[in-house]
């Protein structure tokens, strides 16, 4: 039966045949309106005329790798959402593709189950709030509606990830949230071999939110981080 999703286009990027059509019928039978590449130079051709919902991008591919392919579309400050495929097994790569802004990561062989929660909870996470929560902490003011940032009058670019992280810090000022914690809820990840991803994308936040005296973002040594309004 056919899930009530219609108008979410979703792009699905792998050189394997199989898994490629696999994947394509199963987001199909869920309601989801899919279109398949096969190798990098395609996908990225498609990601820069097109606005996707969603991306699920192997990293193995011939002409243009995943991360080569994500890095590309980051730099050109293309925020899809994107799930990355790894047959490799490796943290090392789940957490280098979380750092250039992979949204979440599937292991090679997975379940379609699986797949398909791994594609709704991204979806959700990256849904539009229609309900206007401004929310303030010193200078940093943060408009969940319209998805933006400002530092006083300033409007600060951030990433959809740093967005995410920075509004789970200012939803309870001067709480301390754990790197656990934060990957679970920001990533939907549950395990710690990828903390490093936190610590990378805190100084993200540092970098472009800690000026004119402010530094707010405070490490608790040992614990996580938390924000707090400083002069």
């Amino acid at each position: 039966m056919v899930g009530m999703t219609s108008g979410i286009e979703i792009l699905v990027v792998d050189d394997e045949d199989g898994i490629r059509n696999l994947i394509r019928d199963a987001l199909s039978l869920s309601g989801y309106t899919v279109t398949s590449a096969k190798d990098g130079l395609e996908a990225l051709a498609l990601i820069r005329n097109k606005k996707w919902d969603l991306c699920i991008l192997d990293i193995n591919l011939p002409k243009i790798d995943g991360f080569a392919l994500l890095e590309k579309i980051r730099e050109a400050g293309i925020n899809t959402p994107v799930l990355m495929l790894s047959a490799r097994g490796e943290s090392v790569d789940v957490t280098h593709g979380l750092k250039l802004g992979a949204d979440d990561y599937v292991r090679k062989p997975f379940g379609l189950e699986e797949l398909i929660l791994r594609v709704k909870a991204i979806l959700r996470r990256n849904e539009v709030n229609e309900t206007s929560v401004i929310t303030h902490v010193g200078p940093i003011h943060i408009d969940e509606a319209r998805h933006e940032v400002r530092f006083n009058e300033e409007l600060i670019d951030l990433s959809r990830t740093e967005f995410r992280l920075l509004s789970e810090l200012a939803s309870r000022p001067g709480m301390v949230f754990t790197k656990e914690g934060l990957l679970e809820t920001v990533w939907g990840i549950d395990f710690e071999n990828n903390s490093t991803v936190v610590d990378t994308y805190i100084s993200y936040l540092r970098k472009k939110l800690h000026r004119d005296g402010f530094d707010g973002i405070q490490t608790v040594r040992g614990v996580g981080f938390k924000l707090v309004f400083t002069k």
